[in-house]
């Protein structure tokens, strides 16, 4: 089964693209709740080209890698990767005054539709806002 979550960005797409595929912007906005952290991330936006965020309980109680691969690159507009055996992107869509951003990814059967879309959600949010704050300041 496939999720999609997405937000508005209030700021130019090429704001959002590049937050979204800078390894330092990715460890200030990835995150679903403030007692979680990404410690640290890379990126290479080619197809073909590995991507990975480490993600971290603030506790250290537990952590996991969130890694795959690009599989299809249009610059501004989409992505799409391969994580595991499931697969996502990531479509870029300017509006008036900014961008929306949805993410569409495969489910996986650990955890619930609704738990994988809240997780997923908040951290697009959270992306939202920070490419908010980058683009006001």
């Amino acid at each position: 089964m496939q999720i999609t979550v997405s937000t508005f960005v209030a700021a130019p797409v090429a704001e959002a693209w590049r937050a979204y595929t800078t390894p330092e912007d990715i460890k200030a906005w990835n995150t679903a709740s403030p007692d979680w952290h990404t410690t640290a991330a890379t990126v290479d936006l080619r197809v073909g080209g590995q991507f990975s965020s480490r993600m971290e309980a603030k506790d250290g109680s537990f952590g996991f890698d969130f890694a795959g691969e690009y599989t299809h690159i249009v610059p501004l507009q989409s992505l799409a990767y391969r994580f595991g055996d499931r697969t996502g992107e990531v479509t870029f869509t300017p509006a008036p005054g900014g961008v929306n951003v949805a993410v569409t990814f495969e489910s996986e059967p650990t955890h619930s539709e609704e738990q994988q879309r809240t997780g997923w959600q908040a951290i697009l949010d959270n992306f939202a806002r920070h490419v908010v704050a980058l683009h006001a300041g």
